[in-house]
């Protein structure tokens, strides 16, 4: 009988929002050091802002496989697609409310942090639970979101010229 992971997703919702808040400043906090750089944010770019989204979102899951991967044979694809509804919130939320506001509030930007990883676990939790979801590629779901961390490290130095990566405060890009 498989064991329900419910309360792993509310403690991975915790960790994830938890984790991804002290991550907005870690980089700051260790004097810019670039092995922080790789999975904190660098400026205050919506590219950065998703990246503290993505790493907790990842590490938790990699622990949950490890507990729950065998017994879901789904897992991978579940994971994948929660946190593809996560990385897909953050820019929705947050250039929608600024195109009809012009400029969001801090707290606004933390809602939609907190908003886009209370819809990821939320989803994935209603995913588990319904047991019926087919996934006949799961090792590549897992491999996609390899390939999603690697992209995340590679922007962090190397960015398109687009205001998506740009920071709004300094209009810099990557790390500063």
């Amino acid at each position: 009988m498989k064991r329900s992971i419910s309360l792993w997703q509310f403690i991975g919702f915790a960790v994830t929002a938890f984790a991804g808040t002290l991550l907005h400043f870690l980089y700051d906090w260790t004097g810019k050091n670039i092995i922080f750089a790789l999975f904190s944010a660098v400026n205050e770019s919506t590219w950065e802002h998703m990246k503290l989204l993505f790493f907790p979102m990842f590490v938790f899951a990699i622990i949950e496989g490890i507990v729950f991967g065998k017994e879901y044979d789904n897992f991978w694809c579940i994971k994948f697609k929660g946190i593809l509804l996560g990385l897909t919130l953050i820019p929705t939320l947050f250039y929608t409310y600024n195109g009809i506001f012009g400029k969001s509030p801090d707290w606004i930007n933390i809602t939609i942090f907190f908003v886009a990883a209370a819809a990821v676990f939320i989803y994935e939790t209603r995913q588990f639970s319904k047991g019926n979801v087919n996934c006949r590629f799961n090792l590549l779901s897992f491999v996609l979101i390899c390939l999603i961390a690697l992209a995340f490290i590679v922007f962090t130095f190397i960015q398109p010229k687009i205001p998506f990566f740009q920071d709004p405060t300094t209009s810099l890009y990557g790390i500063q």
